[in-house]
């Protein structure tokens, strides 16, 4: 990667506690949409379509998240705190 582009996705990655879309956390992550693609067993069309989507499924997005070497959590956020929902978490293990 050039300099200016590691340096880009190093100002991405300082923000990942924030909020960012798909795309920009693979950036930060220094992942291409080719690896991603590969390691989903997906086109890298596949991927580019996946990161512009507004909805889509849990599962969907678990599994990317994964790809890129993480793990999916979902949090209900309220003016008393935060819960963490762990409906998705058991169907995860049926998959």
């Amino acid at each position: 990667m050039p300099a200016e582009a590691i340096t880009a996705s190093d100002a991405i990655y300082t923000r990942l506690k924030e909020s960012v879309a798909l795309e920009e956390l693979r950036d930060a992550l220094r992942m291409t949409q080719q690896e991603l693609a590969q390691t989903l067993q997906v086109d890298q069309s596949a991927v580019s379509k996946l990161e512009h989507r507004t909805d889509m499924y849990v599962s969907t997005l678990r599994r990317c998240i994964a790809a890129m070497g993480g793990q999916l959590e979902i949090r209900a956020v309220f003016p008393q705190g935060s819960v963490r929902i762990n409906q998705f978490e058991r169907f995860a293990a049926d998959e």
